[in-house]
């Protein structure tokens, strides 16, 4: 590879800021926990969150109709990318970077771009089987790229990462039911739904809090934890700089989760929310937890992932290349527990909020 020139180097810096800052605004708590992340991962991360955020954006503030004509600009984008001429757009040329540098397998956000066609077509899904496929490809992706971006195409790690991500979209789908049903969504399994003693048409068309549906919110928040517990395991197999981070984001999307049945499972009137004390508390836990090798990492994959994992399998591996190690870095300490303490602000992640938030 020939040096780069400084224009080139300031060029891909003003990407990268402009990444950055797009997160910062937008996941709150996934920048919070990118912090932890050596430089060498952090960085990419900014790049893949900014491009997969832009591509749920396009997809949500298409006009009526015009979510398939979205979804085919989003894959010309990923042509473009994958050409190495990506487009004029900050995201999409640091993304270009990510993939020439990493090895990503173009299955992966292939993937993703499925997810938010099934979003523009307003799938619906029976049950937690169809509603887990759905979240391999709005989040399971996100975890096996990430995962490549450590340098890690091992696939129990992968399949690990790939429960953690799915895990976060159950956990999103808690959470939001009030929000999602006032936009016309609703992506509780209708088959559990009905087992509870609700018509989810009818619920839909007037949605409200009920016992029945605080059942079904807790059976989601369920096998939210079963996957988080199965991730765990993949956390102590990553780079040493990275566990931390991970473990950080684990820790704080669980802790939706049980914000959640707080509230009595009411996730209809109200939205939860993790506040600042309870995330520094968070932080201190996933430091001294974060490295930890913990069994059940030969656990199969979810089937609805396992297409992911068989992509990074067929993708060669760019050669390794050495990154920062492990360390007492204060800056970011000190400007993680700044953040940390600024106050909770409603905001809204990727994918549909598939990234911690």
């Amino acid at each position: 590879m020939l040096p780069r020139s400084a224009d080139d180097r300031a060029a891909e810096a003003n990407d990268l800021a402009k990444c950055r800052e797009l997160i910062r605004c937008g996941s709150r708590s996934f920048y919070n926990a990118s912090l932890i992340l050596p430089k060498s991962v952090r960085d990419p991360a900014y790049a893949l969150y900014a491009f997969c955020r832009l591509a749920d954006d396009e997809i949500d503030h298409a006009e009526v109709g015009d979510e398939t004509a979205a979804l085919e600009r989003l894959r010309r984008r990923l042509d473009a990318i994958y050409a190495g001429v990506p487009r004029d757009i900050a995201a999409d040329r640091a993304f270009a970077r990510v993939v020439r540098d990493c090895g990503m397998p173009r299955a992966l956000p292939e993937a993703l771009l499925e997810g938010f066609a099934w979003d523009a077509e307003g799938r619906t899904y029976e049950t937690i089987s169809e509603l887990r496929a759905y979240g391999a490809r709005v989040a399971g992706t996100v975890g096996a790229m990430m995962t490549v971006l450590m340098r890690s195409r091992d696939g129990s790690v992968m399949a690990r990462a790939t429960d953690l991500g799915v895990a976060m979209q159950l956990t999103n789908i808690a959470r939001d039911v009030g929000e999602d049903a006032r936009a016309g969504r609703l992506y509780l399994p209708r088959q559990w739904m009905r087992e509870a003693g609700l018509d989810p048409d009818a619920w839909l068309a007037t949605p409200c809090h009920s016992p029945a549906l605080g059942r079904v919110v807790r059976r989601l928040l369920d096998e939210a934890d079963r996957l988080y517990k199965r991730s765990r395991a993949g956390i102590g197999q990553l780079p040493v700089g990275c566990r931390t981070g991970v473990r950080t984001a684990q820790l704080l999307y669980a802790e939706i989760g049980r914000e959640v049945l707080r509230l009595d499972s009411n996730s209809v009137d109200g939205r939860a929310v993790v506040s600042g004390r309870r995330k520094l508390a968070l932080l201190a836990w996933a430091t001294l937890s974060g490295q930890a090798i913990v069994p059940g990492l030969s656990a199969e994959p979810l089937e609805e992932t396992r297409f992911l994992i068989d992509a990074v399998r067929s993708c060669p591996a760019p050669r390794p290349q050495p990154g920062p190690g492990f360390g007492a870095r204060a800056e970011w300490a000190t400007d993680l527990l700044i953040r940390l303490e600024s106050g909770d602000r409603r905001t809204r992640s990727i994918p549909r909020d598939a990234s911690p938030g």
